[in-house]
């Protein structure tokens, strides 16, 4: 009976330190997650390509269903193709229309990523561009500039794990009204410099970026400053409005989707995830942290509240149009309807719904340009107004 007792004196804290590794291991890991910038992967299945037809049959997602016209990073022969029109449907597949010529014999890989970015050059647009290398902290970052006769530039700032071509789908109806346009990159986004950890910072860091693209914008004939944010393009552009030193120019801005208070996404996200309280709050705990948060990859402490709009909502002075779906399923528009009960002297936000995460232009393409188009004229911002 002893010795029994003293295995379990020596078993007990044995099995405590393991279970606050274990603990520990799924918090960092987490962590890491919420700041890693990954790999693009696959998230649809495409069963068949009828050549014949031009058509592409996918695995049938909330996405896949989506009316309207998208974009498919594929593997083998093309590595990027456009899908238009939704031809048939079934319980487990979706039927496309195909708007980039496939021909008789190409390899096309069974795994895909569906995207709402549809252009992927400048170059498709048919207005006249030019690259330029906007300096910033993190180094030199290619950013793409369409001219317009405005002395009102838009800056555009793209999301999470995507590129500058995301924003491509905006340019035409910034063009039309007369709007410079700035397509820019940010650091660790696979075009700009890379940091030291390089991971995300959700905003905190990037901001930093993009005041330097304001500068730029003003060194180079610019008066005005409109930042237009996709997804966490979001973040970085809100957080550029309360931090820049040039924030007396920001005369507006335009979110699509935008991530306005992290741990509404994050929340939500963990729950999509089957991740259960409190491992959320701790990993972004963590990140709070110095020393915890360099352990979770990232470059810096990480300030949750810092990144709550909401909560910050006073400090804004722009007029805002807010373009988010309601069944947005990966940022949830609820922080971007608590934001315009905030401040609705400043903030727009027309209603959406079914077109999900970053696709009302793809979804409805008419009523995304009609609300931009109607807001920069309210806004006296357009050549109309």
């Amino acid at each position: 009976m002893k010795s029994l007792r003293h295995a379990v004196a020596l078993l007990v804290p044995a099995l405590l330190a393991f279970g606050a590794a274990v603990a520990a291991l799924l918090v960092f890991g987490t962590a890491r997650r919420v700041v890693s910038v990954g790999k693009r992967v696959p998230d649809v299945v495409i069963r068949s390509v009828d050549t014949g037809a031009q058509t592409i049959e996918l695995q049938r997602t909330l996405d896949t269903e989506l009316p309207g016209r998208y974009g498919l990073f594929t593997t083998g022969t093309y590595g990027y193709v456009k899908l238009g029109a939704v031809l048939s449907a079934d319980a487990t597949t979706v039927r496309r229309k195909l708007l980039t010529q496939i021909e008789p014999g190409a390899k096309v890989d069974r795994g895909a990523l569906f995207s709402g970015w549809y252009y992927s050059t400048p170059s498709e647009l048919h207005v006249p561009w030019e690259n330029v290398l906007i300096g910033s902290p993190a180094g030199p970052c290619p950013a793409w500039y369409f001219p317009g006769a405005s002395t009102t530039w838009v800056i555009q700032v793209h999301g999470r794990g995507t590129m500058r071509a995301e924003c491509l789908r905006a340019v035409p109806v910034l063009h039309a009204a007369g709007l410079p346009n700035l397509v820019v990159s940010y650091r660790n986004d696979g075009e700009a410099p890379r940091s030291r950890a390089g991971a995300y910072a959700l905003g905190s860091a990037e901001w930093r970026d993009i005041d330097a693209a304001i500068s730029y914008a003003l060194r180079h004939g610019a008066e005005n400053i409109i930042l237009m944010g996709w997804s966490m393009g979001g973040a970085i552009s809100l957080q550029t409005a309360v931090n820049s030193a040039n924030r007396d120019r920001i005369v507006g801005l335009i979110l699509e989707s935008p991530v306005v208070d992290w741990r509404t996404v994050l929340r939500f996200q963990a729950r999509e995830s089957g991740l259960r309280a409190p491992l959320p709050a701790l990993a972004m705990g963590a990140l709070e942290v110095p020393l915890m948060a360099k352990l979770s990859g990232a470059d810096d402490a990480i300030s949750f509240d810092r990144l709550d709009m909401v909560a910050r909502a006073e400090e804004l002075s722009a007029p805002m149009l807010i373009l988010h779906s309601d069944d947005d399923g990966f940022v949830p528009s609820d922080a971007s309807h608590a934001l315009q009960q905030a401040r609705p002297d400043l903030v727009t936000m027309p209603h959406f719904t079914v077109a999900r995460h970053t696709k009302i232009w793809n979804y409805d393409q008419n009523g995304w340009t009609a609300a931009i188009d109607g807001w920069l004229a309210e806004q006296g911002f357009s050549a109309s107004a």
